[in-house]
């Protein structure tokens, strides 16, 4: 039987109806609180539009999707926080929220340009230049392949809570500590991702440049790291979410008084949940916003790349 006759307009397959039945068989007896009957059929009718608009393809429905798909996730948490009296302190809603950032626009600014640009930022910068300089060194040196990269590997591995404290102690309670943790935190991601971009190179082709009298650096800057940049931006990719997290956390164990982490972890004693979570999204607009710009440059400078062309 066809996926039409079996889920009708949606496109589903059988199978996949099946897993809402036992649900679907509660609401229309009416076992379950009318509550909850409702928050279900609205993950269910904006699933079902989801849907549609996924199957349709095209540039527009991939922008829409997401942001339905967001604001779905957004009125269904209101929706709980209202209908079942969630109190604020466990859980404020979205609209508490957006109305406690209205309010506390310099204050948030004040932690963002602390925590985000003087930390995050620069950290991000000096750790992922060095892991680039760092992995260039190692491509020239057997002896720092087999030495350099298993202590790398080590310190990678050191646990941010335990180092925080230590790089606060050495560096101070403002920004430049911050810094010193995410440059530990990005800084091996980024060395492993360019490593490997660095041998993408076919022997072919470098076998071709050395025909020509290449130089190792003309080699590198024209051959070696064009192919490297696929796997060079998946490094700066990943390492944009470490580099806010890491100076986030960094701030738990000093700062100034202000940052993220600060306002965190002083709103939570307050059982200011609202300014806790209006602190979080605000993180989570920097790191999404610094995720899509390295995705847009990833796209400028990688357009012959086959993951481009879409």
């Amino acid at each position: 039987m066809s996926a039409v006759d079996d889920s009708g307009s949606f496109g589903w397959s059988a199978p996949r109806w099946r897993l809402f039945a036992p649900v679907l068989a509660v609401l229309l007896t009416g076992a379950v609180n009318w509550r909850f009957g409702a928050v279900v059929a609205l993950w269910l009718a904006a699933w079902g539009v989801n849907t549609l608009l996924a199957r349709q393809g095209g540039r527009v429905a991939r922008a829409i999707v997401p942001v339905l798909f967001g604001l779905t996730l957004l009125v269904i948490w209101e929706l709980v926080v209202r209908l079942f009296a969630v109190p604020s302190v466990i859980l404020p809603a979205p609209s508490m929220i957006a109305a406690r950032i209205a309010d506390s626009l310099p204050l948030l600014w004040g932690d963002f340009v602390q925590t985000a640009i003087k930390g995050a930022l620069s950290g991000f910068a000096i750790g992922c230049g060095a892991a680039v300089l760092v992995a260039v060194l190692i491509d020239r040196s057997a002896f720092l392949q087999k030495g350099l990269l298993p202590v790398a590997n080590f310190a990678a591995a050191l646990p941010i809570v335990g180092t925080a404290p230590v790089l606060v102690m050495w560096f101070g309670f403002d920004w430049e500590s911050k810094a010193a943790v995410v440059v530990l935190m990005v800084f091996f991601p980024m060395l492993v991702n360019t490593m490997a971009g660095l041998t993408q190179a076919g022997a072919m082709q470098r076998d071709l440049m050395q025909t020509y009298g290449a130089t190792y650096w003309q080699a590198l800057f024209k051959l070696r790291f064009p192919a490297a940049m696929p796997f060079i931006f998946n490094g700066l990719k990943i390492c944009t979410t470490l580099a806010l997290i890491g100076a986030i956390v960094a701030e738990f164990f000093g700062s100034p008084v202000r940052g993220m982490g600060f306002r965190i972890s002083t709103a939570v004693g307050q059982l200011a949940l609202d300014l806790v979570w209006a602190e979080i999204a605000v993180a989570a607009l920097a790191g999404s916003a610094f995720y899509g710009i390295m995705a847009l440059i990833e796209r400028w400078v990688t357009f012959w790349h086959p993951s481009q062309r879409h």
